[in-house]
């Protein structure tokens, strides 16, 4: 409400300051079997401040309750025949009205109008005033404002239909609820450091046994392990499995009954469902009632077990964890079903479905887009792929020993898992020419040239020690590719001719080839060029700087 003038402003404080005087003195304020004990010890002359006392009441209060409930004549008679409380409801309701709401600040009431749209939404205080700071740098109502008019709204509401918890109990074997929980910091001993741990737990619908494990991280083979686990404890597999929207199972989640053929699951997760035979039946996001079995039963494993447990290391909580699920979580007697569950499960145990004959070997899905060098990355290491996929989403399959990448369902590539190293490459996948550059040892082309002729790999070698500067490895990656391409006898001669005249570069032996000039004798040895004589290339000897001077003189005679 906006308060436009001063006098309604004054009505208004008055108001509320009588509000508050009252506020303890209602019918909505007060249990009736404190007003029953009331009219007891009135009735047997218990003292004023006494029945205060014991009633846990100021004696202000306690005399409001005894003048209202006098006026109705409920409070004289027997002291073993105490009125119903449906009477000394309406009787106090009559005396002492529940007093109007608080009225709204002028500081809320400018925010009102946002604060309905939050929580229409399902927005909470705390975002609602996040939200209207952002947008309006001059709202100064406090965030406890906001809360109060929050819980005004949704008292004016009413509950809604989603908001209706419904227990709802199973047959034996047909639901499993999961989640995780955080479980505190754990000494990590490989690390030297304290780090976050989350706790794990699978509870059956029907019989409450659980499973627990405590875990590093909430990664996808972390959520199929314990998964594993759980079904090996249990020693059988339920029918429906009832996980949160945590990434690990949803990849897509749908938030409303409206939209689940928009719900996606995990490729990971579904191959487990298919190989176990379970299906997966996801809580709508922001509904952690949807499962509230495995909610308790992670906050009662976190205050029983964790909290009054001595654990440094995550392993030793772990080791101590069956023992405690038999002798202390499953021996308990349950509050809902009055049973114990390790009881129960004897029954639920035969419903199972059995354990599949063959072990689960644990597979991983990620999508990924090739990289421009033609290799996708999983685990921080690269795998190569054939480059005409190059820019194209693709699904990498990854197993324990074994890395697959398909595309459109089509397997593209396999590789072994790498556990060192950073890249696992094969050379067909990548261009012609680009594959060849990629191999960078000089005794890999080695190699390669003397598998081609005994020639052509002496010639390689002079090629790599014509320069003692520059490195010459890129020249013999070429002029091997190249001659590879050629008959052995035409490579031969090519190398023998390049090597007669010095020339050790690839632009030599690509012309001597095009050219066909190794279909050509070799010329005579002494009209080989001066450049493979003993003296240096490009330097004259005496006698030729003696007889070009001869000339000279001649010329000029």
């Amino acid at each position: 409400m906006r308060l436009d003038d001063g006098s309604e402003s004054a009505t208004l404080l008055a108001n509320e300051t009588a509000t508050r005087r009252r506020v303890e003195v209602s019918a909505a304020r007060v249990d009736m079997h404190r007003l029953q004990e009331l009219i007891r010890l009135y009735r047997v002359g218990t003292g004023v401040r006494e029945r205060a006392r014991l009633l846990g009441m100021s004696t202000r209060t306690e005399r409001a309750y005894r003048e209202a409930l006098a006026e109705a004549g409920l409070l004289e008679g027997d002291a073993g025949e105490l009125p119903e409380a449906d009477a000394l409801r309406t009787a106090v309701a009559v005396a002492l009205p529940e007093p109007p709401p608080r009225p709204i600040s002028r500081k809320v009431d400018r925010g009102l109008p946002e604060i309905r749209r939050g929580v229409e939404k399902g927005a909470g205080p705390q975002a609602i005033w996040d939200k209207l700071r952002r947008e309006d740098p001059d709202f100064g109502a406090s965030v406890s404002a906001v809360k109060r008019a929050v819980r005004r709204i949704r008292r004016e509401q009413g509950p809604r239909p989603e908001d209706i918890a419904i227990p709802v109990e199973t047959a034996p074997g047909e639901v499993a609820q999961v989640d995780f929980g955080f479980a505190g910091w754990f000494f990590d001993p490989q690390t030297g450091l304290v780090r976050k741990v989350w706790l794990f737990v699978m509870v059956l619908g029907f019989s409450r046994h659980m499973f627990a494990k405590l875990v590093p991280d909430q990664k996808c083979l972390t959520w199929i392990d314990v998964h594993v686990e759980a079904f090996r404890w249990f020693g059988g597999v339920p029918r429906t499995v009832v996980p949160d929207n945590l990434r690990a199972a949803v990849t897509r989640a749908a938030f409303g009954s409206a939209d689940r053929h928009l719900l996606g699951l995990n490729r990971s997760y579904r191959e487990l469902g298919r190989h176990y035979g379970f299906l997966v039946d996801p809580t709508p996001p922001g509904e952690p009632r949807k499962k509230g079995k495995v909610e308790s039963c992670v906050k009662y494993a976190t205050r029983n077990f964790l909290a009054a447990g001595d654990f440094h290391t995550i392993a030793d909580a772990n080791d101590a964890l069956p023992d405690w699920l038999r002798s202390t979580a499953g021996m308990r007697v349950h509050g809902s079903t009055g049973r114990r569950p390790l009881e129960l499960f004897e029954l639920e145990r035969p419903a199972l479905r059995p354990l599949p004959t063959t072990p689960y070997e644990i597979v991983e899905w990620k999508p990924a887009t090739v990289h421009p060098d033609s290799h996708v990355e999983f685990d921080r290491r690269l795998y190569s792929v054939p480059w005409p996929h190059t820019g194209m989403r693709v699904w990498i399959k990854a197993t324990p020993t074994s890395v697959f990448v398909y595309s459109d369902d089509i397997r593209i590539a396999t590789h072994a898992r790498r556990t060192d190293g950073r890249l696992s490459t094969v050379p067909s996948h990548l261009p012609t020419h680009r594959a060849e550059l990629a191999q960078r040892s000089e005794q890999y082309w080695l190699e390669r040239a003397d598998a081609l002729d005994v020639a052509v790999g002496a010639f390689v070698r002079k090629v790599i020690a014509s320069d003692d500067v520059l490195s010459k490895l890129r020249d013999v990656q070429a002029i091997v590719t190249h001659l590879e391409h050629f008959p052995v006898r035409r490579a031969r001669c090519a190398c023998q001719r390049a090597d007669y005249f010095g020339n050790y570069t690839y632009t030599g032996v690509r012309r001597i080839l095009a050219e066909a000039l190794d279909l050509l004798p070799l010329p005579e040895e002494h009209q080989k060029p001066a450049a493979h004589r003993s003296k240096p290339r490009f330097a004259r000897s005496a006698s030729e700087f003696a007889v070009a001077n001869k000339k000279e003189d001649d010329e000029r005679q």
